[in-house]
């Protein structure tokens, strides 16, 4: 346990623990939910919530961000380069990351609430909760998995053109 404890970085508790707990801890007070009270448990179940919300964060949130003007990102070889010589930027980046998964955990929450209400005017609806969910989440990895794989590939080509 405490070389898992060791390993997990400060981007990890922010990103994913944090915003996994305050959901969780919404979930069980909103729906009535018991979640395991083993502390391992809780970790596991809270972290995957916060992946799942990070996710919308970076596949949805940022994207509509950018498209409204609100944010405006700069080229990556360009970020790549200022990182090797300002430490602080990866710091940054990591804090931004953490308010866009807030925004996310918002948005997340409001969008449930609404979709019990829809879920109450279409009684049908219920009867898909499990495959709209496992299909949402599909979704989302394999976006995921595509933008990561972008990312790497971006940064090796960043670091070979220096």
């Amino acid at each position: 346990m405490k070389e898992i404890l060791e390993k997990i970085s400060s981007y990890n508790i922010f990103n994913y623990l944090l915003p996994g707990a305050v959901f969780g801890f919404w979930a069980t007070k909103e729906y009535d939910l018991t979640i395991p009270t083993d502390i391992l448990t809780n970790a596991f179940v809270y972290y995957f919530l916060g992946m799942i919300i990070s996710r919308i964060g970076s596949l949805i949130i940022a994207p509509i961000l950018k498209k409204m003007k609100i944010t405006k990102f700069e080229n990556y070889k360009d970020f790549v380069k200022a990182s090797k010589k300002d430490e602080k930027i990866d710091l940054l980046s990591e804090v931004n990351n953490m308010y866009r998964t807030i925004i996310a955990l918002i948005v997340t929450i409001g969008f449930l609430k609404f979709y019990n209400w829809l879920e109450s005017k279409l009684i049908w609806l219920s009867n898909w909760n499990i495959t709209i969910g496992l299909v949402f989440l599909l979704v989302l990895f394999v976006l995921s998995y595509k933008k990561q794989t972008k990312f790497i590939t971006k940064r090796i080509k960043a670091n070979l053109d220096e």
